[in-house]
């Protein structure tokens, strides 16, 4: 019978079903950072036990590091105990970590996958919500808390209700100017912040096909802001050529091996979905959001919506988030004042993301007034980034080029957002207070989009500021 990838993997890595109709699941590979671990490994410990496969363990530090400082002991002294804490949880179980000495460390969602660790066919968990970003392989990746990080370090599982499968297509093209970030947040405008409750997204047609692996992985990460628990594109020859020779990838004889064996994941063509959408690529335009939640954007060139238009929750939903934003009712979102740019996070702290931008900031400035930061989403794209002289052309440009760390995606840091300032951001999540102050305010877009608005001190459309065009 033909299956999804998703059934394919699940049923991989059954261990049993239990009394409740969960399965209890092994985990192929569990990544780890800072926050979410200290209190699991205490539980580890309080039980006498040890954590069962050290080598499918992988931690980073990345949430409170700060970007600013690589010196140790950081000024922040729960920051400066949190890093101590993860390197001995390492030490005494035999962890592999990647910490900041090693050139290596950065955002977990960005080590994973290029130290090669993330690959198809796998169940990937991590205390972290945008751990769906390495569904972008064809894994079934998704965020766990603090029991279910002790449950998979002493048993290498744990326990999980199976999932409905969406697929959802994107065929045609995407215009000049439109991104990936750009299609994930229409994607999540049109199904909603739950629509995707109780399922795991399966992104496919022609525009996931023509996609870079970096590209797909900015997609699955938001899978999470539209409710699914886990995202993912089948393995392609794309995801085969990024994952050949880096570190942790099969080599020689183990390579042509794991090749054929991922291949055998994807999904079978005529195989049963319990839903299917299909979007038009090029009805897809430059996305921002103007609200508190993913899932309220609109187009560049759209109004932000007016609630008097609307009615009962709808209505109510409105009104919160157009007096928190402080946004008049059927303004143009465009030329909306901005006080800071952040480009940076695991959504977009890639190197084809600083790539992309450099192409068109060359010999720009940002605007007076306006604080921006960028921040690599790993030592190695820094590393990268330096190399190819893209860091010289943020500095040039006005940008602070910043050390690997979480940064302002979520302000676990010194990097934070003060008052009612308004942050044009290449991250995943517009919350209240998201970015550090309880009244700080967050348009979340795609990096091009970012540095249009910083350079301009504005929300702009980056097509219009940077002449982007098809090449």
């Amino acid at each position: 019978m033909a299956k999804s990838l998703f059934q394919k993997v699940w049923d991989a890595h059954n261990v049993r079903t239990l009394a409740n109709g969960q399965t209890q699941l092994l985990i192929g590979t569990h990544l780890i950072h800072e926050v979410t671990s200290p209190q699991a490994f205490g539980m580890v410990r309080d039980l006498g036990l040890k954590v069962a496969m050290p080598h499918r363990t992988f931690a980073t530090v990345d949430h409170i590091v700060p970007t600013d400082q690589f010196a140790e002991p950081f000024a922040d002294p729960l920051a400066d105990a949190m890093i101590k804490e993860l390197r001995r949880n390492c030490a005494e179980f035999g962890i592999t970590f990647f910490d900041r000495a090693t050139g290596k460390q950065g955002i977990v969602h960005i080590v994973g996958p290029e130290q090669g660790i993330t690959q198809p066919g796998t169940t990937i968990a991590c205390g972290d919500s945008h751990t769906s970003t390495h569904g972008a392989f064809g894994a079934i990746a998704f965020g766990i808390g603090t029991t279910q990080i002790r449950d998979v370090l002493a048993t290498q599982t744990m326990a999980l209700g199976k999932l409905k499968v969406r697929r959802i297509n994107v065929n045609g093209r995407l215009r000049p100017g439109v991104y990936a970030k750009d299609v994930i947040l229409h994607i999540i405008r049109v199904l909603g912040v739950n629509g995707g409750t109780g399922y795991a997204y399966e992104y496919g047609g022609e525009v996931f096909d023509r996609f870079t692996m970096e590209e797909r992985m900015t997609v699955c990460n938001m899978s999470i802001e539209g409710g699914a628990r886990a995202g993912y594109v089948n393995p392609d020859e794309t995801t085969y050529a990024y994952l050949k020779g880096r570190p942790y990838s099969p080599k020689g004889a183990a390579w042509d091996e794991a090749v054929a064996r991922w291949r055998g994941f994807a999904s079978d063509a005529g195989c049963t979905y319990d839903d299917v959408v299909t979007m038009d690529a090029a009805a897809i335009a430059p996305t921002v959001t103007w609200g508190i939640n993913p899932g309220q954007g609109i187009s560049i060139n759209e109004k932000v919506p007016d609630p008097s238009k609307a009615s009962g929750d709808e209505k109510s939903s409105i009104e919160e988030a157009l007096a928190y934003m402080k946004l008049t009712p059927g303004a143009a979102i465009k030329g909306t004042k901005i006080d800071v740019a952040f480009m940076g996070s695991c959504t977009n702290g890639r190197l084809s993301d600083f790539q992309e931008v450099a192409r068109y900031l060359k010999g720009r400035r940002v605007a007076p007034g306006v604080k921006a930061i960028a921040v690599p989403g790993s030592q190695g794209v820094g590393i990268l980034c330096a190399e190819l002289g893209i860091d010289r052309v943020f500095r040039d440009a006005g940008f602070e080029w910043r050390e690997a760390g979480c940064s302002m995606c979520l302000a676990m840091n010194p990097d934070k957002l003060v008052g009612d300032q308004l942050c044009a951001s290449s991250s995943n999540r517009n919350f209240k207070g998201r970015q550090g102050s309880p009244t700080g305010r967050t348009i979340l877009m795609s990096p091009l989009m970012v540095a249009a608005a910083a350079v301009t001190g504005s929300v702009a459309d980056a097509r219009e500021v940077f002449s982007v065009s098809a090449t």
